[in-house]
């Protein structure tokens, strides 16, 4: 089994273990906040910059405590991120709902629900909890998954990064006319880092779409990297949390690409 299929088959059973009835799902989502733009937030800057909670993964295991995942969000927020990326995935990214909520309420920001879409349940549980933006990762899903998350997730108000690994995902992505998407160089498969891929993928996605670079950015090389191949947006995670000052190390990125 790969570390995808792994990955999701803890999400399919935490999912079952928290699932909400129908009434209480319509209930909260009717009183959950309005959505915020993401689009127009990662339109607004030469580069933008999606910072990330994130406490583990599988490659690098441990990377910080994160004890209040609030502050680090409003840290993130001064300093000049577009949008904020909450991991909730439990058992490998030692995530939850629960930093999802908090950060919520901390700041102004669109926010990501930074998880393993692989129900309609799920897309329905972000927006409950005030998610503006979800992730669709092309390789866990098939054609008919991708379309119907990704046409769900627009229904209830949501913007939709659309990640992808490679040419054959990148096409299968563009089919469904997506706004935003991700490029990651990390294969969710063998968690190996190729950051070639941007070169290779990013100049196919259409002008019109907000391209975003997705794993290994980790200094100011590799954010201007990401923009001379044309990305609009990098997602920064690990660099951020094992940084002993969060908000310098994301000015740093941001004035990287001012100055040039």
């Amino acid at each position: 089994m790969s570390v995808l299929h792994s990955i999701i088959e803890g999400v399919r059973l935490d999912e079952q273990a928290r699932r909400l009835t129908k009434s209480e799902l319509i209930e909260r989502i009717s009183g959950a906040p309005a959505p915020r733009s993401a689009i127009e937030k990662l339109a607004s800057r030469e580069l933008s910059i999606i910072a990330e909670i994130k406490r583990s993964s599988p490659s690098k295991g441990e990377l910080s405590d994160i004890p209040e995942p609030a502050l680090l969000a409003e840290t993130y927020e001064d300093s000049g991120a577009s949008v904020i990326s909450v991991l909730t995935e439990q058992r490998r990214f030692k995530g939850s709902l629960k930093d999802f909520t908090e950060v919520r309420g901390a700041v102004n920001l669109p926010m990501l629900r930074k998880d393993f879409m692989v129900s309609e349940y799920l897309i329905q549980e972000s927006r409950a909890y005030g998610a503006d933006l979800v992730l669709l990762i092309a390789a866990a899903l098939d054609d008919h998954q991708l379309r119907d998350f990704y046409t769900l997730s627009q229904e209830l108000g949501m913007d939709v990064l659309v990640e992808i690994h490679d040419e054959e995902e990148l096409e299968r992505a563009l089919a469904i006319s997506p706004k935003i998407v991700g490029v990651n160089s990390r294969n969710l498969k063998t968690l190996e880092v190729d950051t070639t891929s941007f070169d290779r993928l990013i100049p196919l996605i259409p002008e019109n779409v907000i391209k975003v670079a997705e794993s290994g950015i980790s200094g100011v090389g590799d954010i201007l990297m990401a923009r001379r191949t044309g990305a609009d947006a990098v997602l920064v995670g690990e660099a951020l949390v094992r940084s002993q000052d969060p908000g310098q190390t994301l000015r740093s990125f941001l004035e990287s690409v001012e100055s040039v």
